[in-house]
């Protein structure tokens, strides 16, 4: 079968890679023409806010994956003539869209959050998300397309941007202090990035699945100060010191920086309890999480391949 994959990004380049490995061929969309390279992948630079470009490429695909990542500060500038042009190109094209998203468009929550929990997302960022998922969910239940949407709470494994990054492990592995923000004691859920591609690759080939919300599959909850911890314990190092960044240092550090910026909006996600629920993923779709001592292997390699580099 034929796909497109928009983004160049982790996830994106796991979705090109388990396709590809699978024998399908897939063409990877990027703004700077990134991507892996091998058998079957061919890789194209171009903006997917144009939709001549994307239905070009689209022609005869199976399914369009849609893990683009604009800018932090950018997506509500960024993300409308980009989910337009993947509607209408999936609509030209008779390929399943398939979206990755995240838990913002619940906003705060009393609980875990399930496919059912309601959208109170109130700021930009979550409205974007919603607005998105809504247009596109209208457009499948008039008939025009078919599209699946999986979300998955924040990342952690190679590549994988995230507070577990670049900015995090790296300190890690040498003993230095680490700082996080929200608090480090609270239950929060980190989704694993091959999990992620293994859903978003499951939903597409399955139409049962369309038309519906998916959480990717996702070990138990655990506090930034249980993951410094595990890591540093799968890396062989000692425990490192952990600090909390205080809000009113990420406000005023915003004024230098756009993306820091935006933070104090999803604050709540780290300061209380953010906990996702993949009951039906795992019950409907078969699909269960990487055990959690192979993603904290895994992250800890990927990083300390980067330094032997």
């Amino acid at each position: 079968m034929n796909y497109v994959v928009v983004g160049a990004g982790a996830i994106g380049t796991l979705v090109t890679q388990q396709l590809a490995g699978a024998g399908h061929t897939v063409t990877v969309v990027s703004r700077r023409g990134g991507g892996p390279q091998g058998a079957g992948v061919t890789r194209v630079r171009g903006d997917a806010a144009d939709p001549t470009l994307l239905a070009g490429l689209a022609a005869g695909a199976s399914a369009i994956f849609n893990c683009a990542n604009p800018a932090y500060h950018r997506w509500p500038t960024d993300w409308p003539p980009m989910a337009s042009s993947l509607l209408s190109t999936a609509h030209q094209s008779g390929a399943t869209l398939v979206t990755l998203s995240n838990l913002y468009v619940y906003g705060r929550v009393s609980g875990p959050m399930t496919p059912d929990t309601p959208l109170h997302g109130d700021y930009d960022k979550a409205q974007v998300r919603r607005r998105m998922w809504t247009d596109a969910l209208d457009a499948h239940r008039a008939g025009r397309i078919n599209v699946v949407e999986v979300r998955a709470s924040d990342f952690i494994g190679p590549d994988a941007q995230g507070v577990f990054g670049l900015r995090v492990v790296p300190r890690l592995l040498v003993g230095k202090t680490c700082r996080v923000i929200g608090g480090l004691d609270q239950p929060h859920s980190w989704t694993y990035v091959d999990d992620v591609a293994r859903t978003l690759i499951t939903c597409a080939q399955l139409p049962t699945s369309w038309g519906r919300v998916w959480h990717a599959p996702t070990n138990p909850p655990r506090s930034q100060r249980e993951v410094l911890d595990d890591l540093a314990d799968v890396a062989n190092v000692n425990h490192v010191r952990a600090t909390v960044i205080p809000l009113s240092a990420l406000r005023f550090l915003g004024l230098f920086s756009p993306t820091i910026r935006e933070l104090p909006k999803t604050h709540y996600q780290f300061a209380d309890p953010f906990v996702i629920d993949d009951t039906l993923t795992r019950a409907e779709l078969g699909l269960e999480p990487t055990a959690w001592p192979e993603v904290l292997r895994s992250t800890v390699d990927a990083y300390r391949k980067t330094d032997r580099q």
